[in-house]
């Protein structure tokens, strides 16, 4: 997409057909099954190393393709389109922004020891930066990491670690100075190494949504990082990771965006079928008119999305747009599974449906990976010049 040019390239057209023709042929009953058996969806996982797809943004010279933040935001359109919810995105979305970091900071040794395994899936990434006590506020972190000799000691403890259960990698973010009020986000450096179950254990968190990919605890004892696995220079940890959070903003808000398109296609296919007092129920506006504007709300938060993922490949500071695309692709989304819930009545809260699933795997995206209000309080600072509130 160059400029006001909204045309797909054929690449890019290829890659929403080919991953949508993957992505639906498994089933919503898998989805379901996946769901209440609390059971990590190896197999999709597989189909999808085996097309070559989590290996989208690793750099040609180490495996990967190469290509850009957009075409990955096609992609997790698509896996969410097909109904995959966050059980289906969520594990793959791994594969493409905590890499980022590594590519553009990682040592040249890194990059060769671990890009190419992150290609294939062989390895299944973790990521550590939110802590109990922390919060939102990145910079008091906990998690001190010590260096004696050449090997950096981490202690500590972190929070909402996706994929942990069966993680062999982590991205962690841990402090090896002190916090310095002047500058408080120096100070913390960012590690990818081994899960080392021997020194970390896991307690995982019973959750609203998604029970397939798991949420957990960890606690940090002793774990020991040779500093050849640090990310880029020691101390600047936090600004490396910032080019990693403005796609996974993008990457969230067009799951979000998909996962409304979903719901909404079983709703108007619903709407169209049932027939109450001798109509089908869609005849009525009360019920065409939340879906039609659950349709316009879905369509202007994808174009937030690409535009946001098109200033990121272009090289351009995105952080309003990233931000702001996540904003309303939450609300759109959340919209647009709701008013799908209320259009299937009685028959939307039951789980054969599908539409529930849906309904409570998008509710997150309202708060990760940032809240609402902590977009609001970065548009009024960053983008209106409004004093800070906190």
């Amino acid at each position: 997409m160059r400029g006001m040019d909204f045309q797909l390239t054929e690449q890019q057209e290829l890659i929403r057909k080919e991953v949508a023709t993957l992505a639906r042929s498994f089933s919503l009953d898998y989805w379901l099954e996946k769901d209440r058996k609390a059971e990590y969806p190896t197999d999709w996982m597989r189909a999808f190393a085996q097309a070559g797809w989590l290996g989208m943004i690793i750099p040609e010279a180490y495996g990967g393709s190469g290509l850009g933040v957009t075409e990955a935001t096609l992609m997790l359109h698509e896996v969410c389109a097909a109904g995959a919810g966050t059980s289906g995105a969520s594990p793959i979305h791994f594969y493409l922004f905590p890499p980022l970091p590594v590519i553009k900071h990682g040592s040249e040794d890194l990059k060769r020891r671990y890009l190419p395994r992150i290609a294939t899936g062989e390895i299944v990434m973790s990521f550590g930066v939110t802590e109990p006590n922390a919060g939102t506020d990145t910079s008091r972190i906990q998690t001190r990491a010590e260096l004696h000799g050449d090997r950096f000691v981490v202690n500590g403890r972190k929070v909402w670690n996706t994929n942990a259960q069966h993680a062999t990698h982590t991205l962690l973010l841990a402090r090896t100075s002190p916090r310095d009020a002047a500058r408080p986000f120096a100070g913390l450096t960012l590690f990818f190494t081994e899960f080392d179950r021997a020194k970390i254990t896991v307690r995982e968190i019973e959750k609203l949504g998604r029970a397939a990919v798991d949420s957990n605890e960890i606690f940090i004892d002793g774990l020991e990082i040779p500093t050849a696995n640090v990310v880029g220079e020691v101390g600047r940890g936090f600004y490396h990771l910032l080019d990693s959070l403005n796609p996974e903003r993008i990457f969230t808000g067009v799951e979000a965006v998909g996962i409304g398109r979903a719901a909404l296609e079983r709703a108007v296919q619903y709407a169209k079928d049932r027939v109450v007092f001798d109509r089908p129920i869609g005849q009525n506006q009360a019920i065409a008119h939340p879906l039609a504007l659950a349709w316009a709300k879905l369509e202007s938060a994808e174009v937030m999305c690409l535009k946001a993922a098109w200033l990121f490949d272009s090289g351009r500071p995105c952080g309003a747009e990233a931000n702001t695309a996540k904003l309303l692709a939450a609300e759109a989304g959340f919209e647009a599974c709701d008013a799908a819930l209320q259009t299937h009545g009685g028959y939307g809260y039951a789980k054969e449906f599908h539409v529930e699933r849906l309904w409570r795997e998008i509710r997150l995206y309202k708060i990760a990976p940032v809240s609402q209000q902590m977009v609001l309080n970065y548009l009024s600072e960053h983008v209106l010049g409004l004093p800070k509130s906190y």
